[in-house]
């Protein structure tokens, strides 16, 4: 039977967080001068998940007060790569799109990520690392789903 101890638990979290500053400053390299992570996870999640979200509902998806997401929002409309626009359905709050410019540098900063996907599939058995994806995503569904239940 596997350990359930909170040990355990926090190990896992350890490493993943771990992988997540790494992956990050692998992924700040590659943003273009004036963003960082934070500007690159809303265009990927605008792509993900459809544009014409509201800032309430992508702070509720990143889990961060809604002035941080505004502040992040601000940022990305000065570089030109969302705009905010009313929402038809309530008139007090706004919608965010992501323009041409912006749908362009998620599409240029992956494929500049190329050589270090290419190092690390070099580097690392590609086997394990399809073998673990299901179960990572298993795990960011269980985790989004309680968060939310």
């Amino acid at each position: 039977m596997p350990d359930k101890s909170p040990a355990l638990f926090f190990e896992v979290f350890n490493e993943i967080a771990i992988i997540e500053q790494l992956s990050r400053a692998i992924l700040e390299a590659r943003l273009p001068h004036g963003l960082i992570a934070p500007h690159f996870t809303v265009l990927n999640h605008l792509t993900r998940v459809g544009d014409g979200r509201t800032p309430i509902e992508m702070a509720r998806a990143f889990q961060v007060p809604k002035t941080s997401m505004t502040h992040t929002l601000k940022g990305l409309e000065a570089h030109g790569l969302v705009e905010t626009r009313a929402n038809a359905q309530d008139g007090r709050s706004k919608r965010v799109w992501l323009t041409d410019a912006g749908r362009a540098v998620r599409a240029d900063v992956i494929a500049g990520l190329a050589p270090d996907f290419a190092q690390l599939a070099a580097g690392f058995d590609m086997n394990r690392l399809m073998a673990i994806k299901p179960v990572l995503t298993e795990l960011r569904i269980f985790l989004d789903q309680a968060r939310d239940g």
